[in-house]
Parts: C-alpha cells; structure tokens; sequence
C-alpha cells in the first residue's frame, strides 16, 4: 500500500458513555501503530480537536440514536461518508440506553425532580442503522480492539470485512472452556454473537450478550435453560438477556412509548 494516499477516518459519537472511543486510545501494538501508517484521523472528540466538514474515507459512530434532532446529523455524516461503521453496542443495537424502552417513569427515577429538564427529552434508544444506512458493525461493550483492527484492514486492502453470526458458546468450544452451566452458574452465550473470543467465559464470568444476538436465538429455550439449570424464576429468567438486546428481544417495544 505505499505510495497510496492515507484513507481518512472520523470518529462520532451521540448517545454513549464514549467507552469505545476511550477504548480506542488504549490501542497498542505493531498491528495498530502499522494501521496507523495508513489512516490520518481527522475527527476524533476523545483525542483532538481538530473537526471537519470534508468527505470522509470511513466514518465510525459511537452511540445510541435517541433523539430525532440527531437524525440530520446523522445524515450528514452518512452522505460526506464513503462507509459508515457502527462501533459499539450502543450504536449496533442500542446498547443499555435501551433499557428504557422498556419503562415509562425512566427519568423520574433517574433525575428526579430534574426530571423535566429539555435537555433529558428524548424518543426510544435504537441503533445508528434506524436513522441511517450503516455498513459493518463492530460490536460489543467495548468493542472489541482486535475486531475492529481487522475490520479495517480488510477495508484498507478491499476485502469484505466477516462478521460472525454464530453464537458465543461455538467459541467457548474451540477455547476447550468449561461451560459455566457445569460449575453450577449460568451464561447466555447460546444466544449472544460471537467474535469476541468468549473472555468472560474464560474467566469464570457469565456471557451478558453485549454483542447482541446471534442469528435465529432461541430465547425460549435459553429461559428454560436459565429456570431448570440456574434456577432462576421465571421473571428473572425471560428478563435476563434484556441488559445489551432490549431491541432484539421477541419483548422489544415496537412504537415510542413518549
């Protein structure tokens, strides 16, 4: 790739805690300070504070879409954009914002008397891809740094980026990992997408889904795995999943409850 003028990249974010971008700084490595020799960043709020107004090469968005006045934002990036990538379980599925799809009194209980404040006003948390067209994910809470390395290598080199669509538990298989349901624990991991590389798993540390779902989850069964192994009762256990797939559930809210 000498000789190639540096493809420019641009980091956004909306509603997030902006943990993927902090992620990003912690990059290291000969992978990354290679990538590096091939990207110039030209947005990136966590480490600059230069912006642009330019066509942009690769635009990566941070955040959860939760608030109408951010969609003409969104399209803004989305047409200065060649490609769009969603990094993050926010922006790729909603992420925890979207626990509050599922409850009316979220601000109430949060802010309080604050609750009324204009700033807090806002519609359902969905993902980016609800406002605008997105063309890879990079999932996870944080995303994964050794995923998104490669997701953009490919790019560089004009492959097509693959992305798993298995579940967690394949990857616990291929690591020989104990399945935490035999030491008496419990995981979602037959549900939640893979590519992470199962750490938590490896770790003794349940699976939460923060990919979100892999394709065709049987969430029925992964509730009758969770009563008859875990012995949780039948709230907890069709709650569980919820925390990082609040819009991937058979549950999900289907209109905007504001």
């Amino acid at each position: 790739m000498e000789g190639k003028p540096k493809v420019k990249v641009a980091y956004f974010d909306f509603a997030c805690c902006e943990g993927c971008q902090i992620e990003m700084t912690n990059f290291g490595g000969p992978a990354f300070l290679e990538l590096l020799n091939h990207v110039e960043i030209v947005e990136f709020r966590e480490a600059m504070t230069e912006t642009t107004d330019e066509t942009i090469d690769i635009a990566f968005i941070e955040g959860s879409f939760t608030r109408e006045a951010d969609r003409k934002r969104l399209e803004s990036i989305r047409e200065r954009a060649n490609i769009v990538i969603a990094y993050g379980a926010c922006a790729c599925t909603g992420g925890i914002n979207a626990l509050k799809n599922h409850q009316n009194d979220y601000k109430e209980a949060v802010y309080g008397k604050d609750a009324d404040m204009p700033h807090l006003d806002s519609q359902l948390a969905l993902p980016v891809s609800a406002a605008i067209k997105v063309d890879y994910e990079v999932n996870g809470c944080p995303m994964n740094k050794d995923e998104f390395a490669r997701i953009v290598s490919h790019l560089l080199h004009g492959k097509t980026p693959v992305i798993p669509k298995y579940p967690v538990c394949v990857e616990c298989k291929l690591s020989e990992n104990v399945c935490l349901y035999e030491l008496g624990g419990h995981c979602l991991g037959m549900v939640a997408k893979a590519g992470c590389g199962a750490p938590c798993p490896a770790q003794g540390i349940p699976c939460e889904a923060c990919r979100g779902f892999a394709s065709n989850p049987n969430e029925k069964t992964l509730e009758k795995v969770l009563k008859d192994r875990a012995g949780f009762s039948e709230e907890r256990a069709k709650t569980k999943s919820r925390m990082f797939t609040a819009n991937c559930r058979y549950d999900a809210p289907l209109k905007d409850k504001e």
